[in-house]
């Protein structure tokens, strides 16, 4: 498939601006809020809304353009080949819901399996990170330094509290000693908020042991291009076409914590 980088960025970051106003005039409004998977697994007619929006504009402007979208309007994709826009209209929706902040729209666009675009819009604050493969990671017009290292015990790491309570999924007693160790342990509730916080070195690392491809898909194509590491919890590739454990940080960090905390762990 014939494909041009620079004009499908254009119209990506046209995109996610325009869907970031129509999110800012929904503030005043009554949300229609349901749940999904559990009670706490929100979904908003904004999220639904914003994600059509999306779909309508891809298929409109890239009819042979595939969409991977967390509310189900785009395309049930089995393989990356071609170009495919994996998408998560707001990620947050708990944060959208309570807060009106700490929310994002994430848009990862991968060709033939590799990431080549990453966008992650902070609505609320006007703050568009993005990046095209090979050519620099930025905030807005400026650009994003490359990630430096980072030690253990003077990283700030983000991990939600819910992982090191007994919980029915992992064994919470693995991640017990990396709290104790770091110098500060953070949680904002938005998968693409706390990978950008990475991306920028406001905190050094983000664990978390399930989440979907469009949770991490823009993410992980902007910390890679900072030079920062991007596997799951056993230091394996990730799968954007499954659910994934994640782990993301600076480098040097990565194989500290994965050889010290986290090996031998059923992720």
């Amino acid at each position: 498939m014939e494909y041009n980088l620079e004009e499908i960025d254009t119209y990506a970051k046209r995109w996610i601006k325009e869907a970031g106003e129509n999110i800012r005039a929904s503030f005043p409004k009554i949300l229609n809020v349901t749940s999904k998977s559990n009670p706490n697994d929100l979904v908003t007619d904004i999220d639904k809304g914003t994600e059509q929006y999306f779909t309508e504009k891809i298929k409109g402007t890239f009819p042979g353009h595939r969409i991977m979208g967390e509310e189900g309007y785009g395309d049930e994709v089995k393989s990356l080949t071609g170009v495919v826009w994996i998408i998560d209209p707001i990620d947050g929706t708990m944060n959208f819901v309570h807060q009106q902040r700490n929310f994002a729209i994430s848009i990862g666009i991968y060709v033939d399996g590799e990431g080549m675009i990453g966008l992650i819009y902070d609505v609320v604050h006007d703050e568009l990170y993005h990046c095209v493969k090979g050519q620099g990671a930025y905030l807005n017009e400026k650009s994003i330094p490359k990630l430096t290292k980072a030690k253990v015990s003077e990283a700030v790491i983000a991990l939600n509290a819910t992982w090191v309570a007994p919980n029915e999924q992992i064994d919470h007693e693995l991640l017990i000693p990396i709290v104790k160790d770091v110098r500060g342990t953070r949680s904002y509730g938005s998968a693409a908020m706390e990978m950008v916080y990475v991306a920028t070195g406001r905190i050094d690392a983000y664990l978390t042991p399930r989440l979907a491809p469009w949770d991490i898909a823009a993410g992980i194509i902007i910390i890679k291009e900072l030079g920062g590491e991007t596997t799951d919890l056993r230091g394996d590739d990730l799968d954007m076409l499954n659910q994934n454990s994640l782990f993301v940080s600076k480098p040097g960090l990565h194989g500290d914590i994965l050889k010290h905390y986290l090996k031998g762990g059923n992720w």
